[in-house]
């Protein structure tokens, strides 16, 4: 288990279309916990493996994990997703992303969605998520598909977070930590040296 640097945006990477996963392997299941790993740094509550460098249809998500001691919810591991159908609402809640440090909006989207997807054992699962679950399993999704939260928003506040963006990147604030031995991170989660709260809520990052 490792946790890997995380892709900001802009990227074109972010916008590049993932492969579906051919065959569910060690590398795949090595790849699912290094997303949980790098999630839970990072007080995500999904993560998509474009997000960091790997152009797979992967996501993970948890969105009832505890990080006042660590406490890991219903995880969900999701290969090669497909929306099969979506309750048709317009259901609007305050979207960030981890590969856009601090930026937020409102993005509207169903309240409800039925995904097909395969397991990690590689059997076919079709599931029906709600409320901040399915926001988050939609938001995952669209990054498998080259899309990002601010695809769903205006282009003046899209231009707006796209240029705090590169300003930020300008500045170094980006620059990638290279976890290993020498690192002082604690790799239980690799997240305990944070000093600030994750708040489940309007205002998580996905």
């Amino acid at each position: 288990m490792a946790i890997l640097p995380l892709i900001i945006a802009p990227d074109v990477r972010l916008k590049t279309k993932s492969e579906p996963v051919a065959v569910i392997d060690d590398s795949i299941r090595a790849l699912a916990l290094d997303l949980f790993d790098t999630m839970y740094h990072e007080r995500g509550i999904g993560l998509a493996a474009v997000q960091v460098g790997e152009l797979k249809r992967v996501l993970v998500a948890d969105v009832n994990w505890r990080d006042d001691d660590d406490t890991p919810g219903k995880q969900y591991i999701l290969i090669n997703p497909e929306i099969l159908e979506d309750s048709g609402d317009d259901h609007v809640y305050k979207e960030g992303c981890l590969s856009f440090p601090d930026q937020f909006a409102d993005v509207v989207r169903p309240s409800t969605v039925r995904v097909k997807y395969l397991n990690i054992k590689g059997e076919s699962i079709e599931e029906t998520f709600e409320g901040i679950l399915a926001t988050c399993i939609q938001h995952e999704i669209d990054h498998l598909n080259g899309i990002v939260f601010v695809d769903h928003i205006s282009s003046v506040k899209r231009d707006m977070i796209t240029r705090k963006l590169i300003k930020m990147k300008k500045a170094g604030m980006f620059e990638p930590h290279v976890h290993g031995p020498n690192c002082s991170h604690d790799h239980d989660h690799g997240h305990d040296d944070h000093d600030h709260e994750h708040v489940h809520g309007e205002n998580c990052n996905h």
